[in-house]
């Protein structure tokens, strides 16, 4: 019986170590996958590709901007006494061609925000990590506390909440 005991313990022991390297490689894989999106997305900031800045950004994410431009864009025309020419459907396409409203929009974004500073002078750290989001803890070498950037699984891939974490609460 000894034998017996041992064998199932050695079984047992066997089958458990397989499955929890098993889901290391995965989740390596998962964060791996994650932190890649992310990182592309600065990149193509940086390479001001704005096609490419738009895939990696979460539908939640390019809805604000389509919604941001479009009320920005009535408001202009509204001013100068013009009729709006742009649908949220003619941004949305302009946005995803990297048109002239994306290059303006991406232009003034970049004016203000140097992708340099997230690629080459923050420390990355993964934070939560669930099915379908994570966290991606992003730490710049002069601030207290990090961006904690929002990550979200959309389609099969991996895409950036740059609204869900840089949103300000409306007043």
């Amino acid at each position: 019986m000894s034998k017996y005991f041992i064998s199932i313990c050695f079984f047992v022991f066997i089958l458990v170590f397989f499955n929890y390297s098993l889901s290391i490689a995965v989740t390596n894989k998962e964060q791996d996958s994650i932190l890649t999106s992310a990182e592309s997305l600065f990149k193509m900031m940086k390479e001001r590709n704005y096609t490419r800045i738009w895939f990696f950004l979460s539908h939640t994410s390019r809805n604000a901007i389509i919604d941001d431009t479009f009320k920005n864009m009535m408001h202009y025309a509204k001013e100068k006494g013009k009729g709006m020419a742009y649908s949220k459907e003619q941004i949305k396409n302009n946005f995803k061609t990297g048109g002239t409203i994306a290059q303006a929009y991406w232009n003034s974004y970049l004016d203000a925000f140097n992708p340099d500073m997230v690629l080459e002078q923050s420390r990355w750290e993964m934070g939560k990590v669930g099915k379908d989001r994570a966290q991606i803890n992003i730490i710049y070498k002069k601030a207290e506390r990090p961006a904690v950037i929002q990550m979200f699984k959309e389609e099969g891939n991996w895409r950036v909440g740059l609204a869900e974490t840089f949103k300000s609460a409306k007043r």
